[in-house]
């Protein structure tokens, strides 16, 4: 009888140890979860920023490159014109579209709007957005592998198979890893993205 009782306090002591695990890896679970949906939103979030500022440097690039264009074009047309008057408007207009594509390159008003600046913030946008998804694959692969170790383990639970117990754990450190690569340095993987 001792026996029977002996066992049954190692069963029920594996099992809270087995459950412990289990706990521990919906804890991991959750993490990588809640850092792959901010990962995720942050990706999104820098994506938009980087597609407006391309657009806005696009814009301001197409205007610059008409103005400058329709400046030639004037010049071009003023060797044409032999009244000093005439030539007087076109100088003025020439001018005009001269400063005008020198405020696009180099707006004094909001420097942060020159053309420059502009590609510049959106690199800077579009890097933001490279490295929330590195982060957001490697959240995604540690929640992946805490899932698989917490079916594991809840299978060496019904089958009292202990490898699968270590197997779990094994998975559920990998996973572990994978999202503090994720947090703290997750452009540090070779193999990653």
């Amino acid at each position: 009888m001792s026996e029977a009782t002996d066992s049954a306090v190692e069963a029920k002591e594996k099992s809270q140890a087995v459950a412990l695990v289990i706990a521990i890896l919906a804890l991991l679970l959750a993490l990588a979860e809640a850092g792959a949906k901010n990962a995720q939103h942050r990706s999104t979030e820098s994506n938009i920023e980087t597609s407006d500022l391309f657009n806005f440097y696009q814009a301001k690039r197409i205007r610059s490159t008409v103005a400058e264009t329709a400046a030639q074009m004037l010049e071009a047309q003023k060797t044409a014109v032999t009244d000093p008057k005439a030539q007087e408007v076109f100088e003025k207009q020439i001018a005009d579209f001269k400063a005008t594509v020198a405020r696009f390159e180099h707006d004094s008003k909001t420097p942060e709007d020159s053309l420059e600046k502009i590609q510049d913030r959106a690199k800077e946008a579009s890097e933001r957005r490279e490295l929330a998804n590195r982060r957001l694959e490697h959240y995604e692969l540690g929640s992946g592998l805490a899932q698989i170790a917490i079916v594991l383990a809840s299978a060496a639970i019904i089958t009292g198979i202990t490898a699968l117990v270590w197997l779990s754990v094994a998975l559920g450190a990998i996973g572990a890893a994978l999202v503090a690569f994720g947090f703290l340095a997750p452009t540090v993987l070779p193999l990653m993205g």
